[in-house]
């Protein structure tokens, strides 16, 4: 069973990431403004906690490529020996197209970062891979656990997949390895793919992020 948000998630998403492209591929002034006014508070805040600084360099690869993509094919091969087999492959969807699109967004999408950031990286930035992967993993988890969970359960995993993404997204502006814009386009990319692909792997028997089980018919 898979928890799934209304369809209007995903495709209100995908407006706003087509929208926030469009801008930043042609340096809409008031975005580009907000972009460096946010960063110059993080650089200012980041040269007098220089100790701050090399432990969100530590903490923000939580959400690196590699970890994501082990984390989520190990959790897919254990949904299927458990014969979970739409939840395995809901989890294997996530886990290869979110980086493969982020990554294509890297290849094609001219946007370089941060000048002089508190890390380097030799890529385009838009949309943020960390905050694609982060946002990714807590959302399909809280999609897969959902369903299994009473009220109280669903609103401490709410809490804690939201904090998770929101501080692997503040890690990445706060070393500025990513302008604003790139985290608000990581964050647009994984509403649009995750909750697609729980549509698309959909069992028989399923759940609404609404609901209980729905019941298939006595044949």
């Amino acid at each position: 069973m898979i928890a799934r948000p209304p369809l209007l998630v995903p495709l209100s998403a995908l407006v706003g990431f087509l929208l926030l492209t469009i801008m930043v591929l042609t340096d809409w002034p008031p975005l580009e403004r907000a972009d460096r006014a946010v960063s110059e508070v993080f650089r200012a805040y980041g040269d007098r906690h220089p100790g701050l600084i090399s432990a969100l360099r530590i903490l923000t690869d939580v959400a690196a490529t590699v970890p994501f993509l082990v984390t989520g094919l190990v959790a897919a091969l254990t949904l299927l020996l458990r014969g979970r087999r739409p939840a395995a492959v809901f989890c294997a969807t996530v886990t290869t197209v979110v980086p493969v699109l982020w990554g294509l967004g890297h290849w094609a999408l001219s946007h370089p970062r941060p000048v002089d950031g508190f890390v380097t990286v030799q890529s385009n930035g838009f949309p943020s891979g960390h905050t694609s992967n982060a946002t990714a993993a807590a959302l399909a988890a809280a999609l897969l656990l959902w369903p299994w969970l009473a009220r109280t359960g669903r609103i401490v995993t709410v809490l804690v997949a939201a904090g998770f993404a929101l501080f692997v997204s503040l890690t990445r502006v706060a070393l500025l390895a990513h302008w604003p814009a790139d985290v608000l386009g990581g964050w647009l990319l994984a509403l649009v793919v995750v909750p697609l692909a729980a549509y698309a792997v959909r069992p028989g028997t399923g759940v609404t992020a609404s609901g209980p089980p729905e019941r298939t018919p006595a044949s």
